[in-house]
Formats: C-alpha cells, sequence, structure tokens
C-alpha cells in the first residue's frame, strides 16, 4: 500500500515560492495528492524516438523547486500487478509483454510483432514490461486514494496513456492506465467522465466504453482523416447503451487559447450539468501546446490548464493524469502549472534559481514561455459555430443523467485495488479489534443505564 514518503526531489528542503500568489477567485480548496514512482523517468524508447520519460524528471524538479510538494500528499506508488492489469488487457498480451527484450525480438514466432503492434511507433526497449508496471500502478494508486475519500483531486503526470487497446500497444502506449483505472473507478461511481485534451484522439478509452452509458467519453483532437489515429470524427457517438455517451470535437491546425478556451467551456458546462458525473478523469497530453516536436496547435501552457481549471470548479472529485507531450522543458512547465492550478496556487513566471538542468530553460527561464506564434489559425468561427452546435445536439440526446443499476451485474467482480492477502488480513483485525472495542462500550453503557434505573 501506498504512504506518505520523503524523496529527495519532491522534498528539497525549499520556502514555496507562492506565498503572495495563490489563486483566491475560487472558494473550493481541494485534498490534492501526487502519485509518482521516480523509477519511471529513468527508461528510454529509443534515441529517434520522440518518448521521453524523463520529462517526468523535469516536471517532479519543476514541483518542487516551486514548493508545491509542501501542500500536497505525496505518495511513491507500486507496479501494477498482472491480476490488476488483465482486468482490461488480454493475458496473451501482458504474457507478450513480459518476456519479450530486444535481445530475444528476432526469436519470437512469426507473425508475432504484426500480432502485437511492434514497429516504429511501439519498440521493444529494455524493461518495457516495467516501466507500464509504474505508471500504470502510479493511476491506479491515484483512484484508490479518490475512492478512499483520501483525496479530492489525485495526479499521476507519468499516466495517461490512452491509446492502448485491450490486445496491443498504439502511439507510444503499453497499457491504457486510464482505462484500468475507470474501470476501477466505476465499482463506487455510477457514472465517469473522460475528458481528453491531448493533441491526438483518445482512442483507446473511447473503444475501451463505447457501449455503456455509465462511461462518458470527449476529447478534444486535430482530425483530418489521415493524422494519428485517425479516429475521432462527429459521428462517433457509442453504439448501443453507449449511443450518444462518446463525443468527439474534432479541429483544425493552429487553434488559438480563446477560440480552444470559449468552446471547452461552452461544451463542458451543459455536459457536466446534464450527465451529472460523480468523478471527472481528465487526460492533460502537452502536446497541444504550441511549439510541440509533433504538434500543430498554438495553446499556450495558461490556455492548456484554463481547461484543467475550469472542470476543477465544478467541485467534482477528478483524477488528472499526463499523456503525450514532445518537447520536454514545455512539458514539464505545462504540468507544473496545472499541479499549482490544482492546488488553488498561481505560481510566478520566473523559474526558481538552482534548479536541476536549468538549461534546459533558456534562454527566458521562464514558465509561460510565448507558444502561439507559430502556426496559422485555421478554425474558423463557423467552423467552430458549427462543432459547438453538433456538441450541443447531442447532449440533449442524454435527457439528463442515467440511472444506474450499482449491483453485481454492473460492477467488475474482482477487485482491484491491489490488496494483498496480508494488508486484508491486517484490516480484518483491526476491523475485528474494533467491533470488539464497540461491544464492550456498548455493555459498559447497558451497565450503567440498569444501575441508574
Amino acid at each position: 500500500m501506498s504512504a506518505t514518503f520523503a524523496y529527495d526531489t519532491l522534498t528539497a528542503a525549499k520556502q514555496p515560492l507562492f506565498e503572495e500568489s495563490f489563486d483566491n477567485s475560487s472558494s473550493y480548496t481541494p485534498r490534492v495528492s501526487y502519485h509518482f514512482n521516480p523509477k519511471v523517468s529513468n527508461y528510454h524508447y529509443g534515441v529517434k524516438h520522440p518518448m521521453k520519460p524523463f520529462r517526468l524528471m523535469l516536471t517532479d524538479h519543476l514541483v518542487s523547486s516551486y514548493g508545491l510538494h509542501k501542500i500536497m500528499d505525496l505518495y511513491e506508488t507500486r507496479p501494477a500487478t498482472n491480476e490488476e492489469m488483465v482486468q482490461f488487457h488480454s493475458e496473451d498480451y501482458l504474457d507478450f509483454l513480459s518476456k519479450v527484450t530486444p535481445e530475444n525480438l528476432s526469436k519470437m514466432p512469426r507473425g508475432t510483432l504484426e500480432k502485437f503492434n511492434i514497429g516504429d511507433d511501439c519498440p521493444i526497449f529494455q524493461n518495457l514490461y516495467d516501466y507500464s508496471t509504474l505508471y500504470t500502478g502510479a493511476s491506479l494508486d491515484a483512484t484508490r486514494k479518490l475512492i478512499n475519500d483520501q483525496s479530492d483531486i489525485a495526479i499521476n503526470w507519468s499516466g495517461g496513456l490512452h491509446h492502448a487497446k485491450k490486445n496491443n500497444p498504439s502511439g507510444f502506449c503499453y497499457i491504457n492506465d486510464i482505462v484500468l483505472s475507470i474501470v476501477n473507478l466505476l465499482r463506487y461511481h455510477p457514472r465517469v467522465l473522460y475528458i481528453d485534451i491531448d493533441l491526438h484522439h483518445g482512442d483507446g478509452v473511447q473503444e475501451a466504453f463505447y457501449t455503456t452509458d455509465r462511461v462518458f467519453t470527449i476529447s478534444f483532437h486535430k482530425f483530418n482523416g489521415e493524422f494519428f489515429p485517425g479516429t475521432g470524427d462527429y459521428d462517433e457517438t457509442g453504439c448501443a447503451k453507449g449511443k450518444h455517451f462518446a463525443m468527439n470535437v474534432p479541429l483544425e491546425d493552429g487553434i488559438d487559447d480563446d477560440s480552444y478556451i470559449n468552446l471547452f467551456k461552452s461544451i463542458m458546462d451543459p455536459l457536466i450539468t446534464s450527465y451529472k458525473p460523480t468523478v471527472i478523469v481528465q487526460q492533460c497530453g502537452a502536446d497541444s501546446l504550441g511549439h510541440d516536436r509533433l504538434g500543430c496547435f498554438n495553446l499556450n501552457i495558461k490556455g492548456h490548464g484554463e481547461c484543467v481549471k475550469f472542470i476543477k470548479s465544478f467541485g467534482i472529485p477528478m483524477l488528472v493524469v499526463g499523456g503525450g507531450g514532445y518537447t520536454p522543458r514545455n512539458v514539464s512547465r505545462l504540468w507544473t502549472y496545472e499541479t499549482g492550478i490544482l492546488n488553488n496556487v498561481l505560481l510566478p513566471n520566473e523559474l526558481p534559481e538552482g534548479i536541476p538542468f536549468r538549461d534546459s530553460f533558456g534562454p527566458d527561464y521562464s514558465l509561460y514561455p510565448v507558444l502561439d506564434d507559430l502556426y496559422e489559425n485555421k478554425n474558423s468561427k463557423k467552423f467552430l459555430e458549427d462543432i459547438r452546435i453538433r456538441c450541443l445536439e447531442n447532449i440533449k440526446y442524454l435527457q439528463g443523467a442515467p440511472s444506474v443499476r450499482m449491483d453485481a451485474e454492473v460492477i467488475p467482480t474482482q477487485d482491484i485495488t491491489g490488496l494483498t492477502e496480508d494488508e486484508e488480513d491486517l484490516i480484518n483485525e483491526l476491523n475485528e479489534d474494533d467491533l470488539s472495542w464497540r461491544l464492550k462500550q456498548i455493555e459498559k453503557e447497558n451497565s450503567q443505564l440498569n444501575e441508574l434505573m
């Protein structure tokens, strides 16, 4: 089980840099927990691969340098188990991931690599399976804090790998920690809202919950029919019982802060009001920022963060995860800024002195660099208004929040909270001790009452 802990990067002996900068615009002060495992940043997809896990180390350094670790609960997380991951992924796929290595790749049976979609986007690198269990374990740990009412907002920046499918990896994603987290949340929450503001369509999550009304998925992303993953058009709205419980907001290149924020708020406000989620999962992919290595939008740090701030303002429990983002210095800036937002803190622009790898943030050394000057905005006002109208029409089909039967037929039968047998025994002992104490108190009170009578 996770516990509050001390880790060098996140417990630096520095005073917070935001004493005069608290954001008092919101009366909602949530309990925030930060979930991570320092080992996850040590893995390497390959020299030329755009996914760089060390961006997570940069994020942790920035978070601690601003002193944000002093106002959150910090949890070092354990790896996810095979029993937890099989709640969504197939056993043969997990078995493949656990056994394949760069050394034995060429010895795999013919057709194996094609079957499991192994290639340039999803390469086999050293200790791939361990890497996947670490970021997944952090997301599952975050859900447990929400379920147990230990946190109002739980953050795992190493998570958010939204493309992974049941039987294969996709788009740099091997295990879909989001799907597994939502499956866990559904054991206690009747309705889950999934919001994706990554540059790419959240296809893996949409596909997993395409036939249920207990999860509403909405994704804001670039779409032209060819851009990866090639899905996410208007007409993908769910099927069977899940019809109208999936929504896609396909956008063109170069969308700017004002256009994105206005569209986002005009859709999310009526959606949340109508669907009435009891918990929200927000994927905050940083590749929707301007100047991203693979990106084509013009969002700034504060523009992206405004979407997170808006969802937080509803006061609904949130799991917040990372996702894409291929310019590491801007990824770490964004997720540090959004960590501040989730804690009701506005961080100063100048980066702290003495932060490790500070030269990576030059020449401006700022938290809020200008990122909106690279692409022409091809999203006309008419185009955006058409999108808004389509989305609002879809919301009308909901006719309010769906009712949910919270029984064995709709709740997964296996507990994926990840407690070991010893931990279960300990909890049972504590419960027995508590029951024994309560019985003794009742007997004592009855005895006193009899004496008075």
